[in-house]
């Protein structure tokens, strides 16, 4: 942040405090205590790296929503679209900077300032989902880590906080069928993140480009395959015009959640109550986030389905050489202390967490095909 933009920035704050203050002594005893409610609200931008149309614009709407009920209007918040300030892979320069108060996008769209961004979404996986990570995040130590990633490391005025775990994401859109790893040599695809390194490992050439910018490449040739995340974004892209097989299961984003970026200095002036609106807000957008995911995900998947689009189960021989590529990066990556230390952390959680998960959970695609038989095409 330059000594400009802080200074404006604690004004701002210091406008707000003073400014309540004032009225307070102006109005004098006779002024009741809801009238206190009545003083202007803390308005708050934020901007995602998402386009106005995407459903997770919805998903960070209902962030919204719960900290300006929570708050009592005394928080309200102006949600932007992606690049009404800054670019979408821009964001958490801005909130560093001052730009915007807070933003709502993913870790990879920043890899390329660090690496181990990546590791907060989308680096390897050693067998936990997007829950499990979520959880290793809030209790196996990994929101400190984040913390050292982004204040200590890297300088950074900014305060990172992830929700919502993130359904596995498709391997995507291709015009011909991919059965084999071998089919994918030479593909131009379009992936963000260390899945871009993990999927040029394997034999592709790679394109990374925000989600508003992956038809209007496909249409153009700049690529010919592409993943973005999830059924009811890639039908509102338009996927279903461009490609007409669907691959769904991968393991080069499995893990991943949604990060909310707060600039430390303004949000650090809040009152108490108001970071902690802040804050605790995030896990309660992630639930009714995963609800609402589950809710349009199926049905767009199905609509997906009636426009001619055939959808797959990536096959293990795919599967099998995305793991073999995460092999073979994982050394790479933890030639940097720091990365190493994360993934060490990574696997020490998900050793322990999965192994319960999965002795415990009974065979949910037995019960799905006892009761409705002949759908699962396994």
């Amino acid at each position: 942040m330059t000594m400009d933009t802080k200074t404006a920035r604690l004004s701002r704050r210091s406008f707000l405090s003073k400014g309540a203050l004032a009225g307070g002594v102006a109005t004098g005893a006779a002024l009741a205590a809801p009238a206190v409610l009545a003083q202007s609200p803390i308005v708050m931008k934020m901007q995602t790296s998402w386009p106005a149309s995407d459903i997770w614009m919805e998903f960070a709407k209902q962030y919204v929503d719960r900290v300006e009920a929570m708050s009592g209007g005394r928080l309200k918040i102006d949600l932007l679209p992606a690049g009404a300030v800054v670019a979408a892979f821009q964001v958490l320069d801005a909130v560093n900077d001052g730009l915007i108060d807070a933003s709502h996008s993913v870790s990879a769209y920043w890899y390329g300032k660090n690496k181990a961004a990546s590791l907060f979404g989308t680096g390897p996986v050693f067998g936990g989902s997007g829950d499990t990570m979520l959880a290793w995040f809030y209790a196996g130590g990994g929101e400190e880590l984040f913390r050292e990633l982004i204040q200590d490391n890297m300088g950074l005025d900014v305060i990172g906080l992830l929700g919502f775990p993130m359904p596995a994401q498709p391997l995507g859109w291709f015009k011909e069928e991919v059965n084999t790893a071998a089919d994918l040599n030479g593909f131009k695809y379009r992936t963000v993140g260390l899945a871009a390194d993990l999927m040029q490992g394997i034999g592709m050439s790679v394109a990374q480009l925000p989600g508003g910018e992956i038809v209007p490449a496909m249409e153009r040739g700049v690529i010919d395959a592409f993943e973005f995340n999830n059924p009811s974004s890639d039908l509102r892209f338009g996927a279903p015009d461009v490609a007409k097989n669907y691959y769904l299961s991968s393991y080069h984003q499995a893990s991943e959640a949604f990060e909310f970026l707060f600039n430390r200095s303004f949000m650090e002036d809040l009152e108490p109550d108001l970071q902690a609106i802040l804050r605790h807000s995030v896990e309660a957008a992630s639930t009714s986030n995963t609800a609402a995911a589950m809710d349009n995900y199926s049905s767009d998947l199905q609509k997906i389905q009636e426009q001619g689009v055939t959808v797959h189960r990536t096959s293990t021989d795919i599967l099998n050489a995305e793991l073999e590529g995460w092999d073979k990066l994982i050394p790479e990556l933890e030639q940097d202390p720091y990365m190493k230390k994360v993934l060490d952390s990574q696997r020490e959680w998900v050793e322990r967490v999965t192994f319960y998960n999965l002795m415990n959970s009974p065979d949910y695609a037995l019960a799905y095909e006892h009761y409705f038989p002949g759908k699962l095409k396994l």
